[in-house]
């Protein structure tokens, strides 16, 4: 059975909390992988992942970015990117000062948001050895399906005020982040109970908050990974989803196409298929473990 620790790492003067995971009886230092979850996530949803990387022979670190889940950090649910990586960052630092760590192996892996973050991160980190990013941002699509024009007028008019209210030193003006059509929420969506039950595993006891401080959209809109994934000098797996309408395949494959070791992998189903279908989550990790060995063997030769 896997062992799993609870650990703490400091960022920006923001204490940020973490799992790590290993192995039954870990010989020596370890490979790791460092795994960051997506926009409005936490760290729960990605300890089925963790489990299996450390089945895999492999330390797994889990944490939550400042102001999410176990984290402190204020204001609460606010994704800003600076911040976000900086954590990313502090957590790499903590995997190679760790005694059951091999410093020399550890790996990224990125869900969604995340997916950016472990890709522009590691275009600045040349001894990262892997990059996975799995239905990765890379810049809003041109047009959300089933969102009017009212609706985005709406959401824009949020945040603008919510970025006010931040120049002005003010609480956040909170917005759900999955709605139902019609609601101002991130994601309106028909299946808006279905994600909800995706993002909380259908716990109660969930970190998960349906609840962020949409002012993050602004730098998200500028932000395009795709640039930083042409410096990548290490390996790139992109693993998408075919019908994925929040992190479409048209802008996905670019951060593939533009790493010069980039590699591609398209699954079928949804942005949430990888969360909601066991099938297509053990294909994809199934895929994901090969890459992140191959891409350890000159390390471990």
């Amino acid at each position: 059975m896997n062992e799993r620790i609870k650990v703490a790492f400091e960022s920006g003067g923001t204490t940020c909390a973490g799992y790590l995971y290993l192995p039954p009886a870990p010989d020596g230092q370890l490979p790791c992988v460092v795994l960051c979850h997506g926009f409005s996530g936490t760290m729960d949803r990605l300890f089925p992942h963790a489990e299996r990387f450390a089945a895999e022979g492999m330390a797994a670190l889990v944490f939550d970015y400042r102001g999410f889940g176990e984290s402190a950090g204020e204001p609460r649910q606010l994704a800003g990117i600076d911040g976000q990586q900086e954590d990313l960052r502090a957590a790499i630092a903590f995997a190679r000062n760790n005694e059951h760590v091999d410093p020399g192996a550890v790996m990224l892996w990125g869900n969604s948001l995340g997916g950016a973050h472990v890709i522009s991160v590691a275009a600045g980190d040349p001894d990262i050895v892997a990059v996975v990013a799995q239905i990765p941002f890379n810049g809003f699509p041109k047009r959300v399906e089933g969102r009017s024009t009212w609706q985005t007028l709406r959401l824009l008019g949020a945040i603008g005020w919510d970025a006010l209210r931040g120049k002005l030193g003010l609480r956040p003006y909170y917005i759900p982040m999955v709605g139902r059509p019609g609601e101002l929420a991130v994601a309106a969506t028909v299946e808006a109970e279905q994600h909800i039950q995706t993002l909380t595993g259908g716990e109660a006891t969930s970190l998960w908050r349906n609840s962020v401080a949409p002012r993050a959209l602004l730098s998200m809109m500028r932000y395009h990974p795709d640039r930083a994934a042409a410096r990548l000098t290490m390996p790139l797996l992109v693993c998408v989803a075919a019908d994925d309408h929040e992190t479409p395949i048209e802008t996905t494959r670019a951060l593939a196409e533009q790493a010069p070791r980039g590699e591609l992998r398209s699954y079928p189903g949804t942005h949430f298929t990888f969360y909601t279908d066991p099938a297509t989550r053990e294909h994809a990790l199934t895929d994901q473990t090969t890459f992140l060995r191959r891409c350890l063997q000159p390390q471990q030769s």
